[in-house]
């Protein structure tokens, strides 16, 4: 078992090769650590800039034994990380973080919800169902229009659908798989906003300030960070997030979606137990980038400061966007950061752009 903190020169293992990987990894090589990435394509972002990269399926027992072998301390890019795999960690006595709870729960939204509304961070009103008429009943309870959601994966708007009638929701169950799924109210809101926070291995916690979000069919388009916003929204933003890290007796960054209503409360969306798409602004707008902080974190170290130092306009580059690349260099403004990835596919996350500005 590693002590901690853990000194430079110490081996940092990440599940995942892409480009959440890939900047974790970065982070790490600036503070002295060696990155071993975890990862089935032996041509992925995070492996061209890891130290190492061990080969295999993410449940695959020979792969995880060596990471185990050679990693001070293990984390993950995606919380869609078989938890067997997590628990195979552990037996072989790694040391994993965020741990296995923080997994478990943000991998199963009933759950997920469940956690939250148990621990003071308020979300919409939700109902599980397990069958067609639990479907029915369900929507019925809560009210149509309502959105029915897989319990397990699905992301960037995939695994859900509104149900705009009840006698619908049967249907709607039968085309998500016939799968558990959470049945949730609408929000209200009137915009989405996000808060990346972290708490490190001794209890202390470290928030950023918020960041206003806009999608485009279930994708994150952009970012607008620090967000308007009131001294009461954002104690309200850090009281839930601070809920939320210790209920789950985090380490490392998570990432927590909010919706704002026009009554200036917040509710939870979903939370992310990693480095977040929405945080990416603070690679060139704060002292230390969420990645750093996630290292710090999971490494032990003190959590640096999560100060503003500019304002920054986050553009995700989808598909063939990437190839405006020349045209971002060319802006004073712009700076860029591309993921590697070989191949430019519709809605496929390719990159994205920060834009910065002084703050006023």
């Amino acid at each position: 078992m590693a002590a901690f903190p853990l000194p430079p020169g110490s081996v940092i293992g990440i599940l995942g090769g892409g480009q959440l990987g890939r900047m974790l990894a970065q982070a790490a090589a600036r503070l002295g650590f060696d990155a071993a990435i975890l990862e089935r394509e032996h041509d992925a972002p995070a492996g061209r800039v890891a130290a190492r990269v061990i080969e295999g399926a993410y449940d695959d027992p020979d792969a995880l034994a060596r990471l185990a072998e050679v990693a001070g301390v293990v984390t993950y890019e995606f919380e869609n990380v078989p938890a067997a795999s997590v628990e195979r960690l552990v037996s072989l006595g790694a040391e994993v973080a965020p741990g296995p709870r923080a997994l478990a729960v943000a991998q199963d939204r009933f759950e997920e919800k469940t956690f939250l509304n148990a621990n003071g961070a308020p979300t919409v009103a939700f109902a599980a169902a397990n069958t067609p008429d639990e479907a029915i009943a369900a929507v019925t309870s809560i009210g149509a229009p309502a959105l029915m959601k897989t319990r397990r994966e699905g992301y960037d708007g995939k695994g859900q659908r509104w149900v705009e009638h009840a006698a619908d929701a049967a249907r709607i169950f039968a085309g998500l798989g016939s799968v558990p799924v959470i049945v949730e109210a609408p929000a209200e809101f009137v915009r989405e906003l996000s808060v990346i926070a972290a708490r490190g291995r001794d209890g202390s916690t470290a928030v950023y300030p918020l960041a206003e979000n806009h999608h485009e069919q279930g994708i994150l388009r952009r970012s607008l960070a620090p967000a308007h916003a009131s001294p009461a929204l954002t104690e309200q933003a850090e009281r839930i997030a601070r809920r939320v890290l210790q209920g789950l007796e985090y380490v490392g960054v998570i990432g927590i979606e909010l919706f704002e209503l026009k009554d200036g409360r917040l509710l939870v969306n979903e939370i992310a137990p990693r480095v977040h798409n929405t945080g990416h602004w603070t690679q060139d707008g704060c002292e230390v980038d969420q990645f750093e902080q996630h290292i710090r974190a999971v490494a032990g170290w003190p959590l640096g400061p999560t100060a503003a130092t500019a304002r920054v306009e986050m553009l995700n580059l989808l598909g063939d966007e990437v190839d405006g690349w020349k045209k971002f260099a060319s802006e004073a403004e712009t700076r860029i950061h591309l993921y590697g990835k070989r191949e430019a596919k519709p809605g496929r996350k390719m990159g994205h752009v920060n834009k910065v500005k002084p703050l006023r």
